[in-house]
This record gives structure tokens, sequence and C-alpha cells, in this order.
């Protein structure tokens, strides 16, 4: 039954509000481009990519005459055989990644998607675990007068704005995260085009790691979240013998740490990936 005390309804709207955004976290991770939002979203970034798609192949052929003049020092050069198809079989792969590099992209998604299920089904860990008062806390809170509530009032309304504002920072940054890989489709043919010269190769190569460290964030997030989970699942220890305000300041003040460090470590994740590929 719901308790019709201030503190308590206020402490709780704050964990409602963070199990809501935590569960839209874990739905967002486990969900595709495709399917995000009703799809939408994905049928617009395929017009564009196909629009742009033309320039990536205009492109291809800029850059293609750049690598033949950077790399052969007359014409005596293309007109040998082995330099010649050299050229034609870097010119050939070089167009079937920008044509076919939205494919490329969706196995890549879909190598990092496989990688966070296997995460998932490893930990035993397949939702987000609810964060919830302590009844032997509730019945403290209810037990307080008026003028005993007063401290509990200032250290609920902290309390509970910290919490608010990192529920949604996380959030922000999950979905800040689906923001990156429709850019990264949208605009893929331009960079995927630098593959066609031998000097400009290097900015396909980056753009190709860049991507796929946006996909293996989604592992990351969904780590950081499972070590979450088994914090939540170990709620903070309530000192039953305690005054009740410190009894609330100590719990909350634990719990928010401990939501600090999951939404610090999601922040992060971005970075992490960066190390890891080397990026």
């Amino acid at each position: 039954m719901d308790s019709d005390n201030w503190v308590v309804q206020n402490l709780e709207n704050a964990l409602n509000t963070w199990n809501t955004k935590m569960a839209e976290v874990w739905s967002l991770l486990t969900m595709s481009p495709q399917n995000f939002k009703g799809g939408g979203i994905w049928h617009v970034i395929l017009q564009i990519n196909g629009a742009v798609k033309g320039i990536g192949l205009a492109l291809l052929v800029l850059f293609f005459l750049i690598g033949v003049v950077k790399t052969c020092g007359s014409l005596t050069d293309v007109k040998r055989p082995e330099h010649a198809l050299k050229l034609f079989i870097r010119f050939a792969i070089a167009k079937g990644v920008v044509t076919y590099g939205l494919d490329l992209m969706m196995a890549l998604f879909d190598i990092a998607q496989g990688a966070m299920r296997t995460i998932m089904s490893a930990s035993g860990v397949g939702s987000a675990t609810k964060t919830t008062l302590p009844k032997a806390m509730v019945d403290a809170i209810e037990d307080c007068g008026f003028f005993e509530s007063i401290p509990l009032w200032a250290v609920t309304l902290i309390g509970s704005l910290f919490i608010t504002v990192l529920s949604f920072i996380i959030i922000l940054t999950v979905y800040g995260r689906f923001f990156r890989l429709y850019m990264y489709t949208a605009i893929a043919p331009i960079p995927l085009s630098t593959f066609a010269g031998q000097p400009t190769q290097n900015i396909g190569v980056s753009f190709l790691k860049s991507y796929a460290g946006v996909c293996l964030e989604g592992a990351i997030i969904v780590l950081a979240c499972i070590i979450f989970s088994k914090f939540a699942a170990s709620p903070p220890v309530v000192d039953k013998d305690a005054a009740a305000a410190t009894m609330v300041w100590k719990y909350v003040g634990e719990l928010a740490f401990n939501m600090l460090v999951l939404v610090g470590m999601v922040k992060m994740s971005d970075h992490l990936v960066k190390e890891m590929l080397a990026l």
C-alpha cells in the first residue's frame, strides 16, 4: 500500500523515475536502429544515405585519381600490368565498400549486439533491477512528528533532485548513442569513398573503427548496468537504531553514490571504447 507521508512519497517518486529510465535504457540497448521510434527515423536516414551515395561515388573517382598521382611516378608505372591490376582491385573494392557500405555497417552493429546479448545471458541479468525504499526506513519516517520531519524534508529534496537529474543524464547518454549511429549511417558513403586512394584510406579505416566503437558502447553500458544491478540487489544497510534523518541521509547518500558511479561509467563508455580500439 502506498504511503501518504510526503517525505516517503517524494523519495518513491524519485526512485520510480530512476526505475523507469533504467528500464528504458535496457529497452534501448537491445533495440536496433530500424525499430527505434517505430522506424520512421531509420527511413529518413536511408533516404539521406542513398542521396549521399552519389556524392560518395563522385569522390571515389577523385580519391582514386589522387592515389594514382601520389603512388605512380609516371604513366609508365600505370601501364605495368601488375600495377594496373593493383589499381583496378583497389578501385573495385572501394566501389563495393561505398555501394554496400550500409550492409557492412549493419553487420558490425549486429556483431556488437550479439556480444551484448552474450554478456546479458552469461550474467543472468536481462532487465533492470528496481530500486525501492526499505520498509524499516519507511516505518521510521512515518513515525516522525512534524518537527522531526523538518530535517527530513531538506534531505529528501536534495536526494530526490539528485536522483532525478542522474536519471535524465543516463537516458540522454543512451539516446545520444542512437543519434550518433544515425549520423554515421547517414554520411557513410563520403568517408568510405576514401578507400579508393592509398594516401586517403586511413580516413575510411578511422571511420569504420569509430563506428564500431559507437556500436561497442552498448556492451560497455550493459556491463555497467549489470554491475549496478548487483549493487541494487544488495541495497545500503539501514541502521534501525539511528534517528530518522540520519537513517535517510546515509541511505540516500550511499544510493546516490552508487547511481553516480553508474552514470559516470555510462558517460565514460565512449572513452573506454576509444582506449580499447586505440582511437
